[in-house]
């Protein structure tokens, strides 16, 4: 049997739930054990800044980690380095300054406070001079996907029917309804977040990790083996059919 692979769901700037799965993580599979993370790493939650330096140090220790890329993360990078203010997939009225998105909490956690008078280009001047050059360099690296064997480790999802090299990245961090009623089998088991649901669940031919630790639900954690997966939880391992 393969060593096994962990998956942590959204964290959406909830530092301490993120320090609580790895500790689990590693109190189950040991300091070297195998993780990926399946995006949103900010935004919503208290301290963005956090996460992105915890993520960040544990690269640089050259922990055993893959990290890939979610929409909030692009949206985060966009605003700092193009005064993006609001994705192509959102209504142009949905900033990502907006209260639903958490653009606010996560340039709060860099000392960066926003009032409903500060000007846009205001606010992005001072994110500028505020988001360390390595956070960027972070969120841009990130991989939209990380297949590895029979799993698909992605954000959003993928454009069923579509071979993996012509998705595009639009769709592997935002697609929803396509995605999510496809009931067919696909090539791989895809282990997913971006769409909240109430606890993780496995749907057959996917399994979501995103349990709403953004708006202050537990943090998901889950450890395959093979295509077998268990959710990882204060009290052990839990069977996720």
């Amino acid at each position: 049997m393969k060593p096994p692979i962990y998956a942590i769901g959204d964290i959406h700037g909830q530092l301490d739930m993120l320090k609580d799965a790895l500790a689990r993580i590693e109190a189950d599979g040991g300091p070297d054990a195998r993780v990926v993370f399946l995006g949103d790493y900010v935004d919503r939650g208290p301290s963005s800044r956090g996460v992105l330096d915890l993520l960040n140090e544990g690269q640089r220790a050259g922990r055993n980690w893959v990290m890939v890329r979610g929409n909030h993360d692009r949206m985060m990078a966009r605003f700092v380095q193009d005064c993006e203010v609001a994705d192509s997939h959102l209504p142009v009225t949905l900033s990502w300054l907006h209260p639903r998105l958490g653009g606010r909490e996560t340039l709060a956690s860099y000392g960066v406070d926003i009032t409903d008078n500060d000007r846009i280009i205001h606010v992005h001047q001072r994110a500028v001079e505020t988001v360390p050059p390595q956070h960027l360099d972070f969120l841009n690296a990130l991989p939209n996907y990380h297949q590895e064997g029979e799993m698909l480790f992605v954000h959003a999802g993928i454009r069923p029917g579509l071979p993996l090299e012509q998705q595009s990245e639009n769709d592997l961090i935002w697609i929803r309804n396509e995605f999510l009623i496809e009931a067919a089998p696909h090539p791989w088991l895809i282990v997913h977040g971006h769409t909240p649901v109430d606890q993780a669940e496995h749907c057959g031919n996917r399994v979501n990790l995103d349990a709403g630790a953004g708006y202050g639900r537990p943090l998901a954690t889950a450890v395959f083996e093979d295509r077998k997966c268990r959710l990882l939880t204060p009290t052990g391992r839990v069977p996720l059919r």
